[in-house]
């Protein structure tokens, strides 16, 4: 064997530049640890304002009622009875709600600084955590909590990233 040669590939494989991070994947990996953040803050928020909003189901349920409120806001709360089994089941299961969003959020910022370092690991970690707070939503709140503009929305978002990281995948070599 020869060990000048051996020697050489070594130093030729430790001088060739490292990967890195695509535009796009450094994008999105920004964007998902803000989009982490404001889960997190949401889900606190959720948390420690439940029983307020429990207890103001009725002040809300009238302005729902009334002429007042735009159409645009109405779509968005779904019927008054929706909003209101939404809002007491909400309460009365906060605390594993607020747990399952935040254990969603940190897979979803663990995937994503995985793929950042470029691991392909990372994906269906960010993909689990991605889709977990609509399990949790099903199993804690029930299915009529998946009405509404703002639940269409949130669905949309989830799959445009999930399909955006998707793309990506070609970029994680590890």
């Amino acid at each position: 064997m020869d060990t000048a040669n051996t020697s050489a590939d070594l130093l030729n494989s430790a001088n060739e530049p490292a990967p890195k991070l695509s535009p796009g994947l450094k994008v999105l990996t920004i964007l998902t640890f803000i989009g982490c953040a404001l889960q997190i803050g949401g889900g606190l928020w959720n948390f420690f304002n439940a029983e307020k909003t429990y207890k103001e189901i009725d002040k809300v349920v009238a302005q729902m009622n009334s002429e007042s409120m735009p159409a645009w806001a109405k779509s968005m709360m779904g019927s008054p009875e929706h909003y209101t089994a939404l809002i007491t089941k909400g309460y009365e299961n906060r605390i594993p709600i607020v747990l399952m969003a935040l254990v969603a959020a940190g897979l979803c910022l663990f995937g994503a600084i995985q793929m950042r370092k470029l691991k392909k690991q990372g994906f269906p970690i960010y993909a689990i955590g991605e889709l977990m707070p609509f399990v949790s939503q099903a199993l804690f709140i029930g299915m009529f909590s998946f009405t509404g503009i703002a639940f269409f929305i949130g669905v949309a978002i989830t799959l445009l990233f999930i399909l955006l990281y998707t793309l990506q995948r070609k970029n994680l070599i590890y």
